[in-house]
């Protein structure tokens, strides 16, 4: 068995002169990790830890960049990592182990797009291994992980990029302006959703527990709890939500995109108290995760909820054509008016006359590079990106505590100023994870 804490100690043994790589001149990764300093204009040499769909996604976005190189693609699936590496024969190479891609001294930052439960301890370690790193949501699945990776990026100075691309879009920006700049009055009350309808039979049941030849099981599982292999969970991102212990289900699989929107617009910081519940009342296959959740998320000064369905997609004033499908959606309630929107759109429902004679504010954000593009650019500027994990964690902390508070069946209250858990020794202790052994989490970076 491999050690779990720290990068091993293998070694990189001449990866590209083994592999016959052929490498451009490149910046040296001792040099573009310098923090505080503008990095030279030579390519960043990046690899991809996590083969799937939106690992590939991300990992082209950055790869259409003339200042990009990929050089290495790891996941324990081989077909998965070796179709990257095909992708970029000439520079990549593939690695079963992240680890490997960690010890590494011709990477210089990686895209974590490994299942949720990985999140934490590949980007702790990513940062200790002087990697920059983007994180796809979610960014971790408790608070004591969000805690860490955001010390462990603060300790090793590295250059951090939350995976909401969304973040990036246009429609964004107007609301926050118009939010910001008092269009709607007072603002007491936010709620946000996402609904979809996946029928009783969820996302299935498959009795085989047997992995396909090439997949690392044990090693995919990683940290997370010992379970027989699941064609299902295995398959992708979106199945993964379907299984709490592996990606903490449906809200921190989505509402990272949506309560980004509020905790942006309004500057929330951590919610003062967290109430959550439901339950799993339709859906019956393979997968745990609640088909109803609902969260209560108290502010000083505002609220804001949640609402997540799995089998029933009815999307409000969101909602369209009258079909099942995937709808979400952000309510602000100003004292002068009603805003609602979604990724692409936005509409604003005044009350009565409160709001006459009244403009929106004129476009002042200045518009993303795009969501990869903007890491990039940080990583040689050694500038914090929007979505950074010290901008992130304000989105990633509610999420968890929430999740929280759905498994203990009671409201969960925090301390903001001491990032801590008040009142609840037992929401203390379950907050900060127990990984399956030999793994370990970094309980140092708590401190």
């Amino acid at each position: 068995m491999m050690q779990s804490n720290g990068v091993s100690r293998r070694g990189f043994l001449g990866v590209a002169a083994a592999a016959g790589l052929a490498v451009p001149s490149l910046v040296p990764s001792g040099t573009l990790a310098q923090p505080g300093k503008p990095a030279p204009s030579e390519k960043i040499r990046l690899a991809l830890i996590g083969c799937g769909g939106m690992g590939r996604a991300n990992l082209g976005a950055c790869a259409n960049q003339p200042d990009v190189v990929v050089v290495g693609a790891c996941d324990p699936w081989k077909a998965r990592r070796e179709a990257v590496a095909a992708q970029f024969k000439d520079t990549c190479k593939p690695h079963p182990d992240y680890r490997e891609v960690l010890d590494r001294k011709d990477v210089d930052a990686v895209i974590i797009a490994s299942p949720p439960h990985w999140h934490a301890l590949q980007a702790i370690q990513a940062c200790e291994a002087g990697k920059d790193l983007y994180l796809q949501k979610p960014m971790t699945l408790h608070l004591g992980e969000s805690l860490a990776v955001r010390n462990a990026v603060k300790k090793h100075r590295r250059i951090s990029q939350i995976g909401t691309q969304i973040h990036a879009s246009e429609n964004y920006r107007r609301i926050v302006e118009m939010v910001q700049a008092g269009y709607l009055g007072k603002i007491s009350v936010v709620r946000t959703f996402n609904v979809m309808n996946q029928g009783p039979e969820g996302v299935g049941t498959d009795p085989n527990t047997t992995p396909p030849p090439g997949l690392d099981w044990e090693l995919w599982i990683g940290p997370g709890p010992m379970r027989p292999y699941n064609a299902i969970l295995a398959a992708n991102s979106y199945n993964h939500c379907s299984f709490m212990a592996y990606s903490g289900g449906w809200l921190p699989g989505m509402a990272p995109h949506i309560i980004d929107l509020p905790v942006w617009a309004l500057g929330l910081g951590y919610p003062t108290q967290t109430s959550c519940t439901g339950g799993r009342f339709v859906i019956k296959d393979d997968g745990d995760a609640p088909d109803v959740q609902e969260v209560l998320w108290k502010y000083p000064d505002v609220t804001m909820t949640w609402m997540g369905m799995l089998a029933n997609s009815y999307g409000f004033d969101l909602h369209g054509n009258p079909v099942p499908q995937r709808r979400l959606g952000i309510y602000f309630h100003g004292v002068d008016g009603t805003m609602y929107c979604n990724y692409g759109m936005y509409k604003v429902v005044p009350e009565g006359d409160r709001m006459k004679g009244r403009e929106p504010p004129k476009p002042s954000i200045p518009p993303s590079p795009g969501h990869e593009r903007e890491w990039l650019n940080s990583i040689k500027s050694r500038e914090e990106p929007s979505c950074s994990v010290f901008y992130h964690v304000r989105v990633d902390v509610p999420l968890v505590l929430a999740n929280l508070s759905l498994r203990l069946g009671r409201s969960i209250r925090f301390d903001p100023a001491k990032e801590q858990i008040v009142g609840d020794d037992e929401a203390a202790r379950l907050a900060v994870p127990e990984y399956r052994a030999p793994w370990k989490f970094p309980k140092e970076y708590l401190a």
